[in-house]
């Protein structure tokens, strides 16, 4: 719980405030820190792993010393980010950034307080998109490495496997810049458009490449699905910003982040279900992910309805003129 909690600071505050220095390529912004997120496992997981080999000892496997001198590491690295991140003064632009008078019907000038947001279809909706993407994305992550050894059994050794596992890695964080920045130009709702169409046929398609014994389409699909899988979060910042406004974008997006925790419960827990009722019911392993690939497109469909039905955030819960010169001003 309390890693949890310094989690959501460290992860949500930075990442809100790049959303008001930025306002000409919030998905830039956003997808470039989220990159970092999702690459910061290259660098806790082996130094974590080097650290509990030197503090080993006879009767410890030095977990305790690990957490402490990672926690300094920690607090050393959250205090320089916490005196050099500053909010912009309101009303702030980019050095000769006009912003465009017309823009995506989605994009509004307006703002909407945090507690009203919950009260918009609009936050439900990016809530289940969030959600289904995650659960589709976070499932297949979880047997990455179990689902190509059996799919492909005696081409693909253990660790193959484990390489396989790292490439997936770099493919989700190099796509939580890629789809955030492409997400700029396209638009966000477009964006997770792309994420639900291409994710639907490449779930439809994993079954095939293991049916054909083809290793290599295997590997193509899994790596676009879990690039897709990191750019749903990076892309999420913007599309709350353009949506809600900036004004409370920060806490908006920590509330909708519980759609991401209860993906992280539904993805692993559906996919190994799934499996394991496929094996007890004699299919054989390397058949058993079938079905679950199945399920996980009908997940996706489900959210590229969730996000057609997306539209702007009606009048009656903007925040008025005063409101945003108070909170601007502290008040």
């Amino acid at each position: 719980m309390i890693g949890g909690i310094g989690l959501g600071l460290g992860y949500v505050s930075p990442v809100s405030t790049l959303i008001k220095w930025f306002p000409d390529h919030r998905g830039m912004a956003t997808g470039m820190a989220i990159m970092g997120f999702g690459g910061g496992a290259m660098i806790g997981a082996p130094l974590s792993v080097a650290l509990m080999n030197h503090f080993e000892t006879a009767s410890s496997v030095g977990v305790g010393h690990t957490f402490v001198v990672m926690g300094i590491l920690y607090f050393i690295f959250i205090m320089i980010g916490s005196l050099t991140v500053r909010i912009p003064a309101p009303g702030w632009k980019p050095e000769g950034w006009v912003q465009p008078e017309r823009t995506s019907k989605l994009i509004t000038k307006r703002h909407v307080h945090i507690n009203s947001a919950l009260k918009t279809p609009q936050f439900w909706l990016i809530w289940w998109v969030l959600c289904l993407n995650v659960t589709a994305g976070i499932g297949v992550i979880s047997q990455a490495s179990v689902m190509i050894q059996e799919s492909f059994h005696g081409l693909v050794s253990a660790a193959a496997a484990a390489g396989f596992v790292g490439l997936l890695s770099l493919f989700n964080m190099g796509g939580r810049f890629f789809w955030a920045t492409l997400s700029d130009y396209i638009g966000r709702k477009n964006t997770y458009y792309l994420f639900f169409i291409l994710g639907i046929l490449l779930y439809l398609s994993v079954p095939t490449a293991g049916k054909v014994g083809s290793v290599a389409l295997f590997v193509l699909c899994y790596l676009i699905i879990i690039s897709m899988y990191g750019g749903g979060f990076s892309t999420l910042p913007a599309y709350l910003a353009d949506i809600f406004g900036t004004a409370y974008v920060g806490g908006i997006h920590g509330r909708l982040l519980t759609a991401w925790s209860a993906a992280g419960v539904f993805g692993p827990v559906l996919v190994n279900y799934l499996r394991q009722y496929q094996i007890d019911h004699g299919v054989a392993r390397a058949d058993a992910y079938a079905v679950t690939m199945y399920v996980m497109a009908v997940l996706l469909a489900i959210g590229f309805v969730c996000n057609f039905l997306i539209k702007p955030v009606i009048e009656k819960y903007w925040m008025s003129e005063e409101e945003v010169k108070a909170l601007s001003q502290g008040v």
